[in-house]
């Protein structure tokens, strides 16, 4: 039998000031009465229910994500004891990376310090631009001034390890304005940058009123070639579709995602995928709505469910070709336990299209004509008549 993969964790805190228009992740207005003790109770049941019910052997958790929401309306007390909930409940690796999402408008210099004494070791500052009127259209709460400052505040508070989040194809956006946006994070010097573009997603404000002034796709193709150049130049290596990285700092946590590890899910609407003892790989969700989720938590209800061979080989490879570094047919066989041949049609098809390419015996890689029409290529793979599986989170 295989070896059983890495073991992650997400945490979901639900909760934002407000809703932004572009936004499809499960979020809820904060109003005036965050319930931050009773959700707390409500996590820390939920990873005593977690530990006990999915039988991980002698795996640790090697990278914990904490997101949302802004998780950032969550004070370093409340940080604290959540990570502590978390050992006490798992084996943590020595070296684990724990990662919180932060907004600008919501972080203070004394939560910063507590979430790193707390055990917070990666920051990722949900930017999106530098430019106050993207930023107003965008319906953020932070201004510029305040990326700087939150940024400057993390340094101080003792973080090293700092991603900036930024969105390209901006409504009112030209190639000039998105390359300035970059030229700001880049001076910055964060380890990490998440740029990707803005999408209209179903069931938001954006994909019923889209706002006017959207780039067309050759604009955004084109702000995409010139701001991967300008990444690549100031020493930001692309090892995903959204992510550069200087050495050393890629996000471990979603390269577990991308590259099929497992993960545990708690919180709101928090998605979970595991393998079992015997090798069978099931994926589940908890509820979505946060009263749903405290009301609920411990009664085993997660709905977890077992994947057949043609969606664990399917789910594989909407992951994995995220990656310009591809995959090998050894580690598709490892992680799913299924015979590489029955990738061979879909394979087939993305090579005659132009979309992925042989890099040595076994390995194969998107082109870069497969990165720009990612969802034509992970198509190939879906299975005939089946639905598309869950996101694992953020």
């Amino acid at each position: 039998m295989n070896p059983l993969p890495p073991l992650s964790l997400y945490v979901h805190l639900p909760w934002c000031v407000r809703k932004c228009p572009y936004c499809d992740f499960n979020s809820h207005a904060a109003g005036n009465a965050l319930p931050r003790e009773r959700y707390l109770d409500a996590l820390l049941q939920d990873l005593q229910c977690e530990a006990r019910s999915k039988k991980d052997g002698d795996r640790s958790i090697q990278t914990v994500f904490i997101g949302g929401g802004t998780p950032s309306l969550f004070r370093g007390g409340d940080i604290a004891r959540l990570l502590d909930g978390v050992r006490q409940q798992f084996r943590v690796a020595d070296d684990v990376e724990v990662t919180l999402e932060a907004n600008p408008g919501t972080t203070e210099r004394d939560n910063l310090a507590s979430y790193r004494e707390a055990g917070v070791n990666r920051l990722s500052l949900g930017a999106q631009s530098f430019n106050d009127d993207a930023l107003r259209r965008l319906g953020r709460i932070h201004g510029r001034d305040e990326i700087f400052a939150a940024f400057d505040d993390a340094l101080a508070a003792g973080f090293t390890n700092i991603n900036l989040d930024l969105m390209f194809a901006l409504p009112e956006q030209s190639t000039a304005d998105a390359l300035d946006d970059l030229a700001e994070a880049v001076s910055l010097s964060p380890a990490h940058i998440s740029w990707y573009q803005l999408t209209l997603e179903p069931n938001t404000v954006f994909f019923a009123r889209p706002p006017k002034g959207l780039p067309d796709d050759d604009t955004a193709w084109q702000m995409q070639v010139e701001g991967q150049a300008l990444l690549a130049a100031a020493g930001f290596a692309q090892y995903e579709i959204s992510a550069y990285a200087r050495d050393g700092r890629r996000c471990r946590h979603n390269l577990n995602y991308w590259q099929f590890g497992d993960y545990l899910a708690v919180g709101a609407g928090a998605h979970g995928k595991y393998t079992d003892d015997d090798g069978r790989i099931r994926r589940y969700r908890k509820a979505a709505h946060p009263q749903s989720y405290m009301q609920g938590v411990g009664s085993g209800a997660d709905d977890a469910e077992a994947l057949s061979d043609a969606d664990i080989a399917f789910e594989y490879m909407l992951n994995v070709l995220r990656l310009p570094g591809g995959f090998s047919e050894s580690a598709f066989s490892e992680r799913t336990g299924l015979p590489a041949a029955v990738l061979a049609g879909g394979i087939d098809k993305a090579r005659e299209l132009g979309l992925m390419r042989a890099a040595e015996a076994g390995q194969w890689r998107p082109t870069a004509r497969g990165l720009r029409f990612l969802n034509d290529l992970q198509g190939l793979f879906l299975p005939d008549g089946g639905a598309k599986p869950g996101a694992a989170g953020r």
